[in-house]
């Protein structure tokens, strides 16, 4: 199993502080859940059914024509390397660690590649894997160049896929009104913007002959009946993606400007994050967790990640902190 975000528990036993006291930054998850709606009994008494009208306000939310459910985007990042003989598959690193995984786990040949080197390596993949925007960087790639990628592979039957799990804020990068096309398969995650990770929902995107084939793979009433439930109140509130949104983003801007006044300037973030390299991850990491304030550390490019506070409380306490951490360093 790789390292995440969200081992909260593993970090009250670590630093010996209370799980209750902890501001947990480490996710990427909105922090502001939107509201569940009421689940009638027989959603939990009865077998889930398809046609409760979740693929259709997923299809409305996301501009796609047709999609599939899945318990969590990861399900499917798991599932898709079986629906393809053994190849080449490029990953546009550094970015999401359980998509190079996946593909080696499942025997392919892989190689992370960074941005600049698409271009030379994509004639020899069979599959190039991107998040956009991306995971930890905040890369944002525009439809045009990825629509240029996905034509150059699939002229030898080769697949795009693109996960764009921290997509909700910017609609107008997706790929989804285009996922009828052969050979380009999109991901989105329900739990990020929505604020609900616990509830594992996510939605594969592509056209219909490959979508059966995973659904095959998936198998039956993988995605339970309350969390349909649930799902489909969050993509109907269309009032509450725009509240959302505009809180996400300033957030996120407000987190870019406490950072850069403490001598932390972020290289990068989206409407959920904000990423920094520093020299002194491992140090910044362990300064804040004795605080408890728990970032997400990624120790091979010595890089943190700052999720968004929910409340001027939480604001406050990252202030002092950064504070504190800045005076103990200069």
């Amino acid at each position: 199993m790789l390292e995440h975000g969200g081992r909260l528990r593993k970090a009250a036993l670590h630093f010996g502080i209370d799980e209750a006291d902890w501001l947990d930054l480490s996710t990427g998850l909105a922090p502001w859940p939107f509201d569940i709606p009421p689940i009638p009994e027989r959603a939990w008494a009865r077998l889930p059914e398809t046609d409760d009208g979740l693929e259709q306000a997923a299809c409305a939310y996301y501009g796609a024509l047709s999609v599939l459910p899945v318990p969590g985007s990861q399900c499917a990042i798991q599932l898709l390397p079986r629906l393809r003989r053994s190849g080449k598959v490029g990953v546009l690193s550094p970015c999401y660690a359980e998509h190079a995984h996946a593909w080696r786990h499942s025997g392919h040949i892989v190689r992370e590649i960074m941005e600049q080197e698409v271009d030379f390596y994509l004639d020899t993949l069979d599959v190039l894997v991107v998040v956009n925007p991306n995971n930890p960087t905040g890369l944002k790639l525009s439809p045009e160049r990825l629509l240029e990628w996905h034509a150059r592979l699939v002229q030898r039957g080769g697949w795009l896929v693109v996960d764009e799990a921290f997509m909700d804020n910017t609609p107008e990068l997706s790929l989804a009104a285009h996922t009828q096309r052969t050979g380009l398969i999109v991901l989105r995650s329900f739990g990020k913007f929505f604020g609900l990770a616990g509830v594992r929902l996510g939605f594969v995107l592509a056209e219909q002959k490959l979508l059966k084939l995973l659904a095959e793979q998936v198998g039956p009433w993988a995605v339970s009946g309350p969390t349909r439930i649930v799902g489909q109140a969050c993509l109907l509130d269309t009032e509450g993606h725009a509240r959302q949104r505009e809180r996400s983003e300033l957030a996120s801007g407000r987190l870019e400007r406490l950072l850069g006044l403490h001598d932390l300037p972020p290289h990068g973030g989206c409407a959920l994050f904000q990423w920094l390299i520093t020299p002194h991850a491992d140090r910044l990491y362990e300064f804040m967790a004795h605080r408890g304030i728990l970032l997400r550390l990624f120790a091979h490019n010595s890089s943190v990640r700052f999720g968004l506070p929910a409340d001027e409380a939480d604001w406050v306490r990252l202030e002092q902190a950064l504070a504190a951490y800045t005076k103990e360093t200069t």
